[in-house]
């Protein structure tokens, strides 16, 4: 197959806020949509219509250009892009001239056929973080990647490619920063230098534009920030949605849930949510009930409300094949499945047997597929799980000539989940009017934390596996997905007892806390491990429901700038070498002043890499130096967990779900420290989207140091706390957690001294 090599620059042209550039076989366009974020889409034939599953922002209208015997150079406030002419070659600096990211000088963008790659220099230091979820290390340089959604059953920790497309990584180099996002749904590849000699990285995709945006802020933070200002960032979850969440494949009758349900109650373990994987279904027809397990849907659902559960269930996209079965019949007579190219419907396996599969690139196809929600709505579910949507189908691969639209198989497969979910959200945060849903999707593509909260899929009981998983969350962070999640215990195989108890204690700082497992397997629920086990697992889920103010706050935080709540330290620290050893590279930030290190369930001490300042263990106090690696207690009873000197934690006391009212005080945790900090507390109903027009109750609470004075600022927006009183906790002072009597919890500012 020949190798045609991007060559010399015959013409280009500004017009409409598009720079055009022609070469011999190819065009290359050059897009400006903030003074940090610039985009060059480089085709054999750009489409009529320039559209994007992720992003929903245009670029700007003008931008100057400027020319050299040489070059032709754009210039903004925060970026200089330098374009050689003999060869086309694209050069990224900095303002004031520091290199960022460059086209390797002998190959820059080349063809074989379709398939379009692009060559980057690589420079010594250089180090790679992101693609979301992928395995390996937190540093990416000396891998490589496959982007193809694929059904990863019992995936290893090696295994690539897994259910999702995240198409974007951050560059980190001589102290600088810079982001590249792939914006090409077809199968893509990213290598980081691994087969090179360390000479140049590369990426691309199998067919479609070499179409990125590159990114020059500079801090991980800001790039984030940016990056999910062009492709949207999350709403609101519903509060009850980051409660503890109790699955199973499968819980297999009524009965069954309302027992589980009636357990965590009796034991008084807090919980919110409990699920239906697929057996609750008839014959595994979506939107269907089982008439004899589930027979009253109605009744189970008005128990559960009453000791103040929510509901999830499954929907897969497969529609079985079945004449008299609603969504089969409607769907043939509308003609809304995918097709090959001759007119007929594609069928594949899966649980039902023979399926149809749904467009779900069409938007009257989505419409029709969220107007059957109400079969779920309408007897109180407001969860909606979104599962086998890569698409699988057994034996995995859909035939490429299976159509979608207008499109085939190999250039939208990575966006069906996103597609699905999109459809789902949609369609059910119509259905359920000014009440949130809560929405869960397996497969993914750049933009879907838009729609939904993701899970890592079907991972294994193993404490190999529970480090994976917490890298997997924090990567998945970086490319805008703060509601992650991992099933608690690992869905496949038997975790021991005291992988079980770890593995919880960890649950406790994942944004999504579920327990989930597979049929056959030993029961996770928590009192399913003995005595003293249940009262470990118990004790963590109850520091789960104490901390929902802080967690809450934090997710606030994500739907205004993007930031996860599970961070690398790599987004603070990019460029402390520690951070990337691999045995500390699975510690994370848990908000803004958590430090979370994951430990095995066999190790009873740890070495932990404590960040610059000073930390103090949560559970006790003691006070530790920072830059440093320290060897502390690791006991099952205690994760390792450290607040930053300085922290403002907002906590509550134990309530058992998060519709329960508790007794109204809101506790603030001060960790004494040297600098001033601050912290901003978000609230509101935690159910609707009253918040978007301003019912919401949000201040900063600041600490000063010097006086020891906390100060609670003036509260912007309407909503009425549900707090009534405040009361600081003390940490780290003369006399340790000196407590101050409650006072009200007036909406005036507010100013306590130790």
């Amino acid at each position: 197959m020949e190798t045609v090599i991007a060559g010399n620059v015959q013409g280009f042209k500004q017009q409409a806020g598009v720079l055009n550039i022609q070469i011999a076989h190819a065009e290359a366009k050059v897009f400006i949509y903030s003074p940090t974020i610039i985009r060059v889409s480089i085709s054999k034939k750009h489409a009529d219509t320039d559209g994007s599953f992720a992003v929903i922002r245009q670029p700007l209208a003008d931008f100057d250009v400027d020319e050299s015997a040489e070059f032709i150079k754009i210039n903004t406030t925060a970026l200089k892009l330098r374009i050689s002419k003999s060869p086309l070659r694209f050069s990224f600096f900095t303002a004031d001239g520091k290199p960022l990211s460059e086209d390797d000088a002998r190959f820059g963008t080349t063809w074989q056929g379709e398939r379009v790659i692009t060559h980057r220099k690589l420079y010594a230091d250089e180090k790679f973080i992101g693609l979301g979820e992928k395995t390996g290390n937190l540093n990416r340089r000396g891998t490589s990647y496959t982007n193809w959604n694929t059904d990863a059953v019992d995936y290893g920790p090696k295994s690539d490619p897994l259910y999702k497309t995240f198409p974007f990584f951050i560059g980190l180099h001589s102290g600088l920063t810079y982001g590249l996002f792939l914006d090409n749904t077809h199968k893509s590849y990213f290598d980081f230098g691994a087969t090179t000699d360390d000479e140049m990285s590369w990426f691309g995709a199998d067919g479609g534009d070499l179409n990125y945006y590159f990114f020059g802020a500079q801090g991980v933070a800001k790039i984030i920030e940016d990056y999910t200002w062009l492709t949207g960032r999350m709403e609101m979850p519903p509060l009850w949605s980051l409660g503890y969440q109790q699955c199973r494949w499968s819980y297999m009758s009524a009965k069954e849930v309302l027992k589980i349900a009636k357990t965590f109650r009796k034991k008084k373990i807090p919980a919110d949510v409990v699920y239906c994987d697929i057996d609750y279904m008839e014959g595994f027809k979506i939107f269907t009930w089982n008439k004899k397990t589930f027979a009253d849907p109605q009744g189970m659902m008005d128990q559960l409300k009453a000791m103040n559960f929510h509901l999830v269930t499954i929907v897969d996209p497969g529609i079985k094949i079945e004449e008299g079965y609603h969504q089969y019949d409607e769907g043939i007579a509308n003609d809304y499945f995918a097709k090959y190219p001759d007119g007929e419907n594609y069928t594949g396996y899966v649980w039902p047997g023979r399926c149809h599969f749904p467009d779900f690139f069409r938007e009257d196809v989505r419409e029709w597929w969220g107007a059957a929600f109400t079969s779920l709505t309408d007897v109180g579910v407001d969860g909606f799980w979104n599962d086998m949507n890569e698409p699988a189908a057994w034996g995995q691969n859909m035939p490429w000539i299976v159509k979608f639209g207008d499109k085939y198989m190999p250039e939208v497969r990575n966006a069906y989940g996103m597609q699905m979910a999109r459809a789902t959200y949609n369609s059910t945060k119509t259905i359920l009017k000014n009440k949130r849903p809560f929405v869960l999707t397996r497969a993914a593509y750049a933009g879907t934390q838009r729609y939904s909260a993701v899970w890592t899929g079907d991972n294994m009981g193993t404490d190999e596996h529970m480090l994976l998983g917490q890298r997997l969350v924090n990567s998945l962070g970086i490319t805008g997905m703060s509601f992650t999640g991992v099933d608690i215990g690992g869905f496949t195989s038997n975790p021991t007892p005291e992988l079980m108890v770890r593995w919880n204690s960890l649950g406790v700082y994942t944004p999504m806390f579920r327990n989930h497992a597979i049929k056959g397997s030993k029961m996770r629920e928590p009192w399913e491990w003995g005595a003293a086990n249940e009262q470990i697992i118990k004790k963590d889920i109850e520091q789960r429901y104490r901390l929902l103010p802080y967690i809450y706050s934090g997710f606030y935080q994500s739907a205004l700038n993007g930031l996860p709540i599970s961070r690398t330290l790599a987004i603070e620290f990019p460029f402390e070498e520690k951070v990337y050893y691999e045995r500390f590279q699975n510690q994370f930030m848990f908000g803004d002043n958590l430090l979370v290190a994951p430990v095995e369930s066999d190790k009873m001490n740890t070495e932990v890499y404590l960040l610059k300042g000073d930390w103090y263990r949560l559970s006790t106090d003691e006070k530790l130096k920072g830059d440093k690696i320290v060897n502390v207690p690791s006991p099952l009873t205690d994760l390792p967990v450290f607040a930053k000197a300085g922290a403002i934690i907002p906590m509550q006391n134990i309530v058992q779900s998060t519709t329960e009212k508790g007794d109204g005080i809101l506790q603030l945790h001060v960790w004494n420290g040297k600098e001033a900090t601050e912290f901003m507390y978000y609230e509101d109903d935690g159910d609707s989207y009253d918040y978007e027009n301003g019912a919401y109750y949000k201040r900063i609470i600041r600490f000063d140091p010097k006086h020891k004075i906390v100060r609670l600022l003036a509260v912007e927006g309407s909503f009425v706390s549900r707090f009534s009183k405040v009361k600081i906790v003390w940490h780290g002072f003369e006399t340790q957690n000196k407590p101050i009597t409650s006072i009200p919890f007036i909406n005036d500012v507010i100013e306590l001294k130790y």
